[in-house]
């Protein structure tokens, strides 16, 4: 499918892989989609920047750059700067189309359906997008396609207004008569207000008075505050909204002094907010802000997983007002089609973006049209193939952030083991990009394309937890050797059913345990593997918060226990190699709501050759602190593990190591991995994969 993406500060126009659909989700073909000028512009500037220029605008993004050097090394660091920078970004929030497909979660949409669509990130300038059920609004019949396509920026109006409140007869300023501006305008004048609005742009000015607005005044010819003043009887507007754009505190500042007291001040663009506070306090203002499209906006779960807030408590979420937006315009209480000022074909975006780059008179409002005859193809061709099996043909499965920052960059320092040969995400810009970024032979939103792939050997699965096992079968019944993420499974159904398959197909397969292959960890095996008594092991994870609306904890992730403390139940295992003989495993009770009983536990386990291991992990810690330390006692030494830094030993005089960079041992497992698969079906035991897994399930049980 062809979409739309910013590089460099240009608009780019590419074939891409169509996304796939989950079961909260509805696959849409796009007919019309609605550039933003204000948001979109402001994109194409900033991706037009120098790294220096982006440095200078954003100082706070510098100390995380050299927290990064300390932690990853320069080179590294530079590496991953200079992917995100070079990186193409895809753009647009507002769309409106026909559903093609429907999960099966989905119950108020049906396929055939017309439906208007919002979202960054999900409501791209593309020809298909995989929409969840929040985020989608059927089309009133009287409403066409091409109007309903305007529905992010109308609910974005809509939602200022809801925070102003009007009252029937009250005056009301809006300051900006972009696309933004004249909506609102007519919005209040449908809910009889008096309205006044400002704007540079005299033509933008003519505009809104053809529409309904009652004043119009020009911010660079006339004294506006006092022009507001005496166009309200003396006393002041009962509010301003401002939906201007400006880096200068100024619009806030005189947006108070045209306010009555007691006045409204609501903010719906983005300005400056270096507020005279003198004014604001004699007046006592109230000053609002305006989140989006509504409530529901930057709530993963109301977004995603379509949890609806209840209709009593919440009446107007942004699904409600899309909803309401739609309806407005079909009773012609609004109008749009006057507004909509050009309508490029998808393949003159090019055009598009440069009248609005151009210095002169802008439209207001610009929409792209799409073929509704193209089809939804999974699979893009980003080279031409390029089997060499000297080396490994790899699928990657997953392209969230861990396997871009670092199993992908392993993969390829190890290029004399691997070829990148696919990648595959649901996400089919994120893909392309990444498969081309890497010199893959080609791009896919569909898993199963890889493991169709005669000519891919092995698949490297690292999406959300919740569907590691489900891919790891599919991948071993394929015939594929399997590098899967931690966790190896999320419940013990289906890790019993994975290890069915794993022995029967004897496909080579291990889990991203990196810890054990690290030098600190090899090191120690060294030292304890000559040892003479059981081992008494105590890990400390200061994990770090998360907030609980985070995926980890949803049924995709399966919690922090048994998500990531397993690295640390695999590492006891790798210590020990022994069975485990009990689990005993205890957790606070917070008193706050923000943290949660299975982020703060300690876990014990003890092991038949008299080991005990114990794990205390916590998400109560400062992240001034380091994250991982270990101490091992046994036969008389302490040996000591800091983050994976540095490795002290104690009682004896045998060497420890230091590095200035942290080292967990990812690369080290991708290496001895490519190197054994084709002698070995498993770099680790099978039996301890497992164990380390059932003892997370174990722990589990425990501490919830």
């Amino acid at each position: 499918m062809k979409q739309v993406f910013i590089k460099k500060g240009e608009a780019i126009l590419e074939d891409v892989p169509a996304p796939t659909m989950e079961g909260k989700e509805i696959l849409v073909r796009i007919y019309y989609s609605c550039i933003s000028m204000g948001t979109e512009i402001a994109g194409i500037k900033s991706s037009g920047k120098s790294l220096y220029r982006k440095a200078m605008d954003k100082p706070q993004y510098i100390t995380k750059v050299f927290n990064n050097i300390k932690r990853h090394g320069l080179l590294d660091t530079f590496s991953r700067v200079k992917s995100k920078i070079e990186s193409k970004n895809p753009v647009g929030y507002s769309a409106a189309g026909i559903v093609l497909k429907k999960g099966i979660n989905i119950k108020n949409i049906k396929v055939g359906d017309r439906v208007a669509c919002a979202g960054a990130g999900i409501a791209n300038h593309a020809e298909f997008i995989a929409v969840p059920e929040n985020l989608a609004v059927k089309i009133p019949q009287n409403l066409s396609i091409k109007l309903a396509s305007t529905v992010t920026l109308g609910s974005i109006a809509l939602q200022g207004v809801r925070r102003c409140s009007p009252a029937l007869g009250e005056n009301i300023v809006v300051i900006g008569l972009g696309i933004l501006g004249q909506l609102t305008s007519q919005m209040l004048k449908a809910d009889g207000c008096c309205v006044i609005g400002i704007d540079l742009d005299r033509s933008r000015i003519k505009k809104a008075l053809e529409l309904g607005l009652d004043v119009g005044l020009s911010g660079d010819k006339q004294n506006v505050v006092e022009e507001v003043i005496r166009n309200t009887g003396g006393f002041g507007a009962d509010a301003v909204i401002i939906t201007a754009a400006s880096k200068s505190s100024e619009v806030i500042n005189q947006a108070m002094e045209m306010c009555r007291k007691r006045g409204k001040v609501v903010i719906v663009g983005d300005v400056g907010l270096n507020i005279k506070r003198k004014e604001f306090y004699k007046k006592e203002l109230d000053l609002l802000i305006s989140t989006s499209y509504g409530p529901g906006r930057y709530d993963e779960r109301y977004e995603q997983e379509g949890v609806d807030y209840p209709y009593a408590y919440v009446r107007w979420t942004e699904n409600r007002n899309m909803q309401e937006y739609l309806k407005l315009l079909s009773e012609n209480k609004i109008k749009v089609e006057p507004l909509i000022e050009r309508i490029y074909k998808i393949g003159e975006v090019s055009m598009a973006y440069e009248e609005l780059k151009s210095g002169k008179e802008k439209p207001l409002m610009i929409l792209l049209e799409y073929d509704k005859e193209s089809k939804p193809d999974v699979k893009v061709i980003i080279t031409k193939f390029k089997i060499n099996h000297d080396r490994i043909n790899v699928g990657v499965i997953g392209a969230g952030s861990f396997n871009r920052s670092v199993h992908l960059p392993n993969m390829q320092k190890l290029g004399k083991v691997y070829y990148i040969s696919a990648i595959c995400s649901k996400t089919g810009s994120n893909t392309e990009s990444i498969a081309e970024q890497y010199n893959a032979s080609y791009a896919t939103t569909d898993y199963k394309e890889i493991l169709k792939d005669k000519n891919i050997d092995m698949v490297l699965v690292g999406t959300r937890h919740n569907l590691h096992t489900r891919i790891a079968i599919n991948s071993a019944r394929a015939g594929k050797a399997i590098f899967v993420e931690k966790p190896m499974a999320l419940n013990k159904k289906e890790l019993e059913e994975l290890i069915v398959v794993l022995k029967k197909t004897k496909v080579p397969f291990t889990v991203g345990f990196n810890r054990r292959f690290s030098p600190f960890a090899v090191r120690i095996k060294e030292i304890v593997s000559k040892r003479v008594n059981p081992m008494i092991i105590s890990y400390k994870m200061n994990a770090g918060y998360i907030p609980r609306e985070h995926w980890v904890y949803s049924i995709e992730g399966g919690g922090r226990n048994i998500g990531e403390a397993c690295h640390i139940y695999d590492l006891f295992n790798y210590f020990t190699e022994s069975k485990h003989i009990s689990v005993e495993a205890v957790s606070i009770n917070p008193k706050t709501k923000q943290f949660v009983s299975n982020d703060n536990f300690i876990a014990t386990i003890k092991y038949e050759d008299g080991s005990i291991c114990n794990l205390i992990y916590t998400s109560l810690g400062s992240t001034i602190f380091p994250k991982e330390q270990m101490e091992i006692y046994v036969d008389n030494k302490i040996i000591s593990l800091n983050d994976y830094r540095e490795l002290k030993i104690f009682g004896s005089n045998e060497a420890g190591i230091k590095k200035s960079i942290q080292n967990k041992g990812h690369y080290e497992e991708l290496a001895m991995f490519g190197k054994s698969f084709k002698n070995i079906h498993f770099l680790i035991p099978l039996w301890q994969l497992v164990q380390a897994t059932e003892i997370s399930f174990e722990v589990e049980k425990q501490i919830v």
